[in-house]
């Protein structure tokens, strides 16, 4: 799944008339780079979830772009708006296998590798959720989680003696992450109930039940036409 349903209010002007996730990186749409890197490592199967000016992303790329078959999660169509992360996913599970990629549409990653025995490790496990994790940007000095013996992630709280990583919006995910007790949001999202990630992350982190690993590639988060700019005149 390529999330690309939010506003982006920090782009402003830029995304008044654009989807954050079309606006365009080193010649073509910005969430085209992480589906692109999903192809490669053979993911042809994906869901887009799309909400602000969101008849713009399947007009863009249609049901298939080269080998990939796309269905669209269309939150903006059926609820007026984005649902967040975790009610966006939740909406979308009918789509989505028990065992699934997110990836965010608006970050930059392109030397992330999405790989079948990745999934394969991740689904040996027993864990809810693997993140991926990056060093701390600026806009981000503090961190979100930590990485514990046995790579568990660790919800440790902010001035904690343990060293904080960034989440790079890069995960694996079982469809039980989405259920009671982590997530009271009936199957499908029939209400359009809006529910951040986060809450359900740091819950399963509590019980030992997710895993995760540092990425040292490429890494944006664009957040602001100035990161992008900045990433447009870095060769």
């Amino acid at each position: 799944m390529v999330l690309a349903a939010g506003r982006g209010e920090r782009m402003r002007p830029l995304t008044d008339t654009c989807p954050k996730p079309l606006l365009p990186v080193h010649g073509k749409p910005l969430m085209q780079w992480p589906m692109e890197a999903l192809a490669a490592g053979g993911f042809t199967r994906l869901v887009i979830n799309t909400a602000w000016l969101g008849e713009q992303i399947p007009a863009r790329f249609g049901a298939r772009h080269g080998n990939t078959a796309i269905a669209y999660s269309e939150e903006g169509r059926d609820f007026g708006g984005a649902l967040e992360t975790a009610g966006g996913i939740v909406r979308a599970l009918p789509l989505l296998e028990d065992v699934f990629w997110v990836a965010a549409g608006d970050v930059f990653a392109p030397d992330f590798r999405f790989t079948q025995h990745a999934v394969d490790r991740f689904a040996a496990s027993g864990a809810l959720a693997h993140l991926w994790l990056v060093p701390n940007p600026p806009h981000n000095p503090k961190g979100d989680f930590g990485i514990g013996p046995g790579g568990l992630t660790l919800n440790a709280p902010a001035g904690a003696d343990v060293p904080r990583f960034t989440f790079s919006t890069i995960g694996l995910y079982r469809s039980a992450l989405f259920a009671p007790p982590y997530c009271d949001i009936a199957p499908g999202n029939p209400q359009g109930a809006k529910a951040p990630l986060a809450p359900l992350l740091r819950a399963a982190m509590d019980n030992g039940l997710v895993s995760a690993e540092l990425y040292a590639g490429r890494w944006t988060d664009v957040g602001t036409p100035e990161r992008l700019a900045q990433l447009n005149a870095t060769p």
